[in-house]
């Protein structure tokens, strides 16, 4: 039976992933085949982590493709080592929960520290992140990062809780959406239950709440969080929280709160630089056991500038075109699959080139723009120099800072985002912008 079972499995987790490519982990090769009896076809898992992840997102394709090789009806249940049944693991799970119904313990396997990519654009919130979860409740606490949607905030909090957790499995972590917080609290409110929520709430070693900008004009649920945090903070408990804002720009957000999030780390998360992308696209290929080639790596980082979900769709959309084929990847296969005819012309734009185009138009030398003069004359045209390197170039946020008298990354990203808002509002600076892209790119 057991080369058999073997077998067995192996054409299930083939159907799976040529079905459910984007839900494929590298790992499901180290998932082992222990029985199959009775209809239940039972599953070595290695983590506990591995074991959330199969069951609240994998087991209905993996129940599909296992009926389908088999022929009959069959249910998967998995196992750590030293479990007998899926039963006795629920009937453990259920008085786990009865006895700590505060902790939370799914947590992403692919979100650790180990798989997230550190950049210029990352690197702090990544670093306070990495000290929390060695010393909660000393190093940063509060610890607040923001950032636009799809840049690994979820990512790095979650990695944090799995590092403190691996560090000291008897500390209680509670992570959850701001949205969650707010509706238990209405639950408790309707129910009567103040006493159990503020408990569940307040004796935690750690809560981390994603979003908190969802408190946004909810005056009561304000009220409540404001007291749960001087209540966590008091006790010296870890408190992690994310928004898409920093605290002063969260829409009537209570001032008290604002105050409270400032009093530790503000970090921010910005989108990641072409390195950081390709970085990204070839640490979300190995998640999934697959090789591209460099070429359809630097193809995809090029193209898509946002955020890593983008980065992740499209990879996922050029797997799934190659899996229609032969299994193949190449730079043929990419652009078909992101509807590309060819790579864009302003990939071979150098920083030297844009340069010449700026001193030439604004009439200025490029001692000045590498200078330390801050006049509107100079400081104009540098940061429309330093938007047009970020834009048309593969150079990162530091390369471009280098050509620029050794500006840092920073001030490369005020000036990028100066040109942004100045391109949104004002036509003539839209119109220069577009000017100058297009001379460039003919």
């Amino acid at each position: 039976m057991g080369e058999v079972l073997t077998n067995i499995w192996d054409k299930i987790l083939r159907t799976f992933q040529q079905e459910y490519n984007a839900l494929w982990r590298h790992w499901f090769e180290q998932l082992e085949p222990l029985s199959l009896d009775g209809g239940i076809l039972r599953i070595g898992v290695a983590e506990e982590s591995w074991r959330q992840y199969l069951s609240l997102r994998c087991s209905g394709g993996l129940t599909s493709a296992a009926q389908r090789i088999t022929g009959h009806f069959v249910t998967i249940e998995y196992a750590m080592p030293g479990e007998r049944t899926d039963a006795d693991r629920r009937q453990t799970s259920e008085q786990a929960v009865v006895l700590d119904a505060s902790e939370i313990t799914y947590f992403n396997p692919d979100y650790t520290f180990d798989n997230f990519v550190v950049g210029p654009s990352n690197r702090l919130a990544h670093a306070a992140c990495v000290a929390v979860s060695e010393s909660p409740g000393e190093t940063y606490n509060p610890l607040f990062i923001h950032g636009s949607v799809g840049l690994g905030k979820t990512h790095i909090m979650q990695a944090a809780c799995q590092a403190l957790k691996k560090r000291n499995p008897a500390s209680k972590i509670l992570y959850l959406t701001c949205e969650t917080f707010v509706n238990d609290f209405v639950r408790a409110l309707r129910q009567g239950d103040l006493y159990d929520f503020r408990y569940k709430y307040r004796y935690v070693d750690v809560l981390v709440i994603d979003d908190i900008q969802f408190l946004t004009e909810k005056e009561q649920s304000q009220e409540e969080f404001f007291h749960t945090f001087n209540s966590l903070y008091q006790s010296r408990k870890q408190i992690i929280i994310s928004a898409d804002s920093p605290p002063s720009e969260i829409p009537k957000l209570e001032d008290r709160l604002i105050s409270r999030f400032n009093q530790g780390l503000v970090t921010r998360i910005d989108n990641p630089a072409f390195e950081t992308r390709m970085a990204i696209l070839y640490n979300k290929a190995a998640l999934r056991g697959i090789n591209p080639p460099e070429d359809v790596i630097s193809f995809i980082a090029e193209r898509i500038t946002s955020n890593t979900r983008e980065l992740e769709g499209a990879l996922t959309k050029v797997y799934g075109y190659a899996m229609l084929g032969d299994g193949k990847i190449t730079m043929e296969l990419a652009r078909q699959a992101l509807g590309v005819e060819s790579i864009p012309r302003h990939s071979q734009v150098t920083i030297s080139q844009i340069i010449d185009a700026i001193t030439s138009h604004f009439n200025v030398k490029l001692s000045d723009l590498q200078g330390k003069r801050r006049s509107r004359s100079i400081a104009y045209p540098r940061q429309i120099c330093m938007y047009l390197a970020r834009e048309l170039t593969r150079h990162s946020l530091e390369e471009i800072g280098g050509h620029f008298g050794g500006r840092d990354h920073t001030t490369v990203m005020h000036s990028c985002r100066n040109i942004d808002n100045l391109c949104d509002h004002d036509p003539q600076v839209r119109d220069l912008v577009d000017s100058l892209v297009a001379s460039l790119t003919k």
